[in-house]
């Protein structure tokens, strides 16, 4: 009841308390003015004892914290017989949810209530029936890394401050460049994909014209950049931020796979060059968002050497297929580029964020590029070596350490149990395209090449209409009504989206190692049911 009477707000002479309590029952309190007063004393009381039991039990909270965090996230969380989500309007949120800051703290079993409100009513994840995103699962290596991480609390910037992160970094950045099949090299974890292709635009500019750093966009030419119609938003997002224009990202053509055509990619360039104006790098993907489609790396690099433009890999889908001896010929020629994004929090399921922003250049370009020398971080009469201060690098001061969960995860499997993760989430694609033809309704939009699996599901009412003048029209609105009763059941969850002249359909992505062919089963089957009407 003191909880309750807590968060009252007072009206006249009655006052009401609504508390959403860790029961999931609601408490409506009706009271007098002299009750208020004895309870406002009461509640005065209570704070100040609350703030002193805080101080001396934060230990004991942190303790029932992780509990909870096994409990709902460990087990609940990835456990096929709980919810993938509770899904509620965003007004019932918050009125179900307490979101409010106070001047005052609250108890430790208010805010242990909090923790299991929000596990309860957040999306799963890590949950095997999660196909929404282009990252799923919950590793528990990684798990663990994520907290020593936030545990420690510490920034990559120095080695003083973080000596064994800037190792492992290190460490970490050297074996995924030899995946690439560079022996040396550089790079640098970033904030996720967008910032490390940004990277990539902001480094190659400056390779180019270096006066760029001092003199700014007034003393360049227009510069120009390529890459094909399916690739990240995050290259034009990147020229808009550095000042090149999205007027100046040149889209390629790309053949019914989705993958960049290197004819009209040497055409564009020609055709830039004869209006004056200067072409420097060009973005390749390996592993589009949509169809997961890799572009053909040796004939786009042999245009690129004829040009002297940077040869950027946008891998941060794609890249894990490296580590895989049956599919890193996805990459083919990927040792040829110059710098290279691989987002390991998708397809290994290290957890987010974790992007590396990969260089094959030796000269230390990336300081150079971005180093400020700030003299009260970056001492030059330091007692130890300077190299191993590496947040010149950045474009960023303070910086997370992401390396650890990785390197954790890469510990505990090697290699090879990466490679089996890699290869099991393809074997498990290939698994459900085979099952989805031999279903009525399921159709594919084409053969997956990667872990993409794009599809329509065509419901009985629609079935051998296809030559109806609507009936496209009519096959687009299945996917949002799907996904709509899918996550009010809280069954499962999968992406749509059209595409071109294609109207809506189904994106799904197998990326969680725990998936299993059961769960790929009731998918086709849960869709099956969920269109029964339509």
């Amino acid at each position: 009841m003191q909880i309750c009477v807590h968060y009252m707000a007072t009206e006249g002479t009655e006052s009401t308390a609504k508390r959403f309590c860790l029961t999931g029952e609601v408490y409506l309190i009706k009271i007098t003015d002299l009750s208020i007063l004895c309870f406002q004393q009461s509640s005065a009381m209570a704070r100040k004892s609350s703030s002193l039991q805080n101080d001396e039990t934060g230990d004991e909270f942190l303790k029932e914290a992780f509990k909870i965090i096994m409990e709902e996230a460990v087990q609940k969380g990835t456990d096929r017989n709980c919810k993938v989500c509770e899904w509620m309007e965003p007004e019932e949120l918050k009125r179900i949810l307490d979101l409010s800051l106070r001047s005052e703290g609250e108890p430790q079993d208010v805010l242990l209530g909090y923790c299991k409100d929000i596990f309860r009513l957040s999306v799963k994840t890590g949950h095997p029936r999660f196909f929404n995103q282009l990252f799923s699962g919950l590793d528990r290596y990684a798990l663990t890394g994520r907290m020593i991480s936030e545990a420690l609390n510490t920034s990559q910037y120095t080695y003083e401050v973080a000596p064994v992160f800037v190792l492992m970094e290190d460490e970490v950045l050297r074996t995924m460049r030899s995946f690439v099949g560079w022996k040396n090299g550089d790079g640098i974890f970033c904030p996720g994909g967008s910032i490390s292709n940004m990277y990539a635009l902001n480094v190659a500019r400056f390779q180019r014209f270096p006066q760029c750093k001092e003199k700014g966009l007034h003393a360049l030419p227009r510069l120009v950049v390529f890459t094909s119609q399916e690739s990240h938003y995050s290259v034009q997002k990147g020229a808009a931020f550095l000042g090149i224009g999205t007027d100046n990202v040149i889209l390629v053509e790309t053949n019914e796979r989705g993958k960049m055509i290197s004819e009209d990619l040497e055409d564009k360039i020609l055709k830039v060059k004869t209006e004056g104006s200067v072409p420097f790098l060009v973005s390749a993907t390996c592993g589009t968002t949509v169809f997961g489609a890799f572009d053909p790396l040796e004939g786009i690099a042999e245009v690129c050497e004829r040009h002297s433009l940077w040869l950027h890999v946008d891998a941060a889908w794609g890249g894990s297929a490296l580590l895989s001896s049956r599919h890193r010929h996805l990459l083919k020629g990927i040792e040829r580029a110059d710098s290279v994004t691989w987002n390991p929090h998708k397809l290994l399921g290290v957890g987010l964020q974790c992007s590396a922003f990969l260089l094959r250049d030796t000269t230390q370009i990336l300081e150079q590029c971005h180093a400020a020398k700030a003299t009260y971080l970056f001492q030059t009469d330091k007692f130890y070596d300077l190299k191993y201060d590496t947040g010149d690098k950045s474009i960023q001061c303070g910086r997370r350490v992401d390396c650890l969960k990785l390197w954790l995860m890469w510990k505990a499997l090697g290699s090879k149990g990466l490679e089996g993760r890699v290869d099991g989430v393809l074997d498990q694609t290939r698994y459900l395209a085979e099952e989805m033809k031999k279903r009525e309704g399921f159709r594919l939009v084409m053969e997956p090449e990667f872990v993409n699996l794009c599809f329509w599901y065509v419901p009985p009412s629609l079935r051998n209409q296809e030559n109806s003048l609507d009936f496209w029209t009519r096959l687009g609105k299945v996917a949002p009504v799907l996904k709509e009763r899918m996550m009010k059941k809280g069954s499962m969850m999968v992406g749509y989206q059209p595409h071109g002249h294609r109207v809506n359909f189904f994106r799904q992505i197998v990326v969680n190692p725990d998936v299993t062919k059961e769960d790929l089963d009731f998918f086709l089957d849960e869709i099956e049911r969920l269109a029964e009407d339509l």
